[in-house]
């Protein structure tokens, strides 16, 4: 027997093995074949509450796949603009997260998907701690009150110039979808304050909606998802701009409560098909992440009942089987 060794008083740097995507001539296939199979398909309805996006052509769909080496492989409409909605709630808890430490936030807002659709106040009141997660409303506007900054100007620098930072380029707020949406967030409002009441909002209520109302009204492509998602997947450094965007711990963090709560009542179906972190928004866009691979974005506007864009949801588990990205498969060893 092997005399048992002391281990080293240095620690052993953390291994972390996450594969690669395939060669690029497999990722372009995969991605037209995508595009042909699913760009004809017509279920879902445009989201109609906000007439910005009820006016956006049904039949827009884009396809991107960025790699954290920085390459980029893109399909259909990937550039065509839209507002970002809720799945700006990812990006924004990661970047409070990373202000104010993972602990911190997990004890703020919590980090448990709820079952419920995402503007449940139900669920507010069912939960013992009276918090939720960051990717439904409740907890969204939670974690946007937390952003760092003593006035609203401050805290809406704050999320406007990390958001930018993720897609490695300025975003600005669509004026229209910004308006309609700040006439008509009485929920949202709602919440915040009722939030106020269990001691689980941490600026002024009015506040902290005004701000994640802004935060939804930004503009941004498929493409733009796509380098964001990247970012997460590699390490919070953005793989186009090379900078630095959150810390290793903070983009693991939030790629877990992606995978648990990203896609709201949908996300044990989403977890179950595809094996991989996402996040929808009613805009049509869907954002996938493969650690250590890449981020697809996908972009179409006809929704299902859930609020997740029918095709996107289609064409990102097909992407997930055709390029090896689900991280729950395996094959045995021979």
């Amino acid at each position: 027997m092997e005399p048992h060794t002391r281990p080293s008083a240095q620690a052993a740097p953390p291994i972390v093995s996450t594969g690669r995507l395939p060669v690029p001539e497999r990722v372009a296939a995969a991605m037209y074949a995508a595009h042909e199979r699913f760009r004809d398909v017509a279920e879902g309805r445009v989201a109609d509450y906000i007439p910005a996006l009820a006016r956006m052509p049904r039949q827009l769909f884009g396809l991107c796949v960025a790699g954290v080496a920085g390459q980029a492989y893109a399909r259909g409409d990937a550039d065509v603009a839209f507002s970002i909605q809720s799945i700006s709630k990812a990006f924004v808890f990661a970047l409070v997260a990373d202000a104010l430490g993972g602990d911190a936030v997990r004890a703020s807002i919590g980090v448990n998907a709820t079952g419920l659709p995402f503007n449940s106040v139900m669920a507010i009141e069912l939960n013992a701690d009276h918090t939720m997660n960051g990717m439904v409303n409740a907890g969204a506007i939670a974690t946007t009150s937390l952003a760092p900054g003593d006035t609203p100007v401050e805290k809406w620098r704050f999320v406007q110039d990390g958001l930018s930072r993720f897609a490695g380029r300025a975003l600005e707020i669509d004026p229209e979808v910004h308006e309609s949406e700040a006439t008509t967030n009485q929920r949202n409002q709602g919440i915040a304050h009722l939030l106020r009441g269990y001691g689980r909002m941490y600026c002024d209520p009015d506040v902290a909606v005004d701000v994640y109302t802004r935060q939804c009204a930004l503009t941004i492509s498929c493409r733009d998802l796509a380098v964001m998602g990247a970012t997460l997947a590699n390490g919070g450094v953005n793989p186009v701009t090379k900078r630095g965007v959150v810390s290793e711990a903070s983009a693991r963090q939030t790629l877990a409560v992606m995978a648990t709560a990203g896609m709201y009542e949908q996300s044990g179906h989403w977890l179950f098909e595809i094996g991989l972190p996402g996040k929808s928004g009613v805009g049509g866009g869907i954002v996938t992440i493969a650690p250590g691979k890449g981020g697809l974005g996908t972009f179409s506007p006809p929704l299902d009942n859930a609020g997740n864009s029918v095709r996107g949801k289609l064409a990102t588990r097909f992407l997930s089987d055709a390029l090896g990205l689900n991280l729950l498969a395996s094959k045995p060893q021979a």
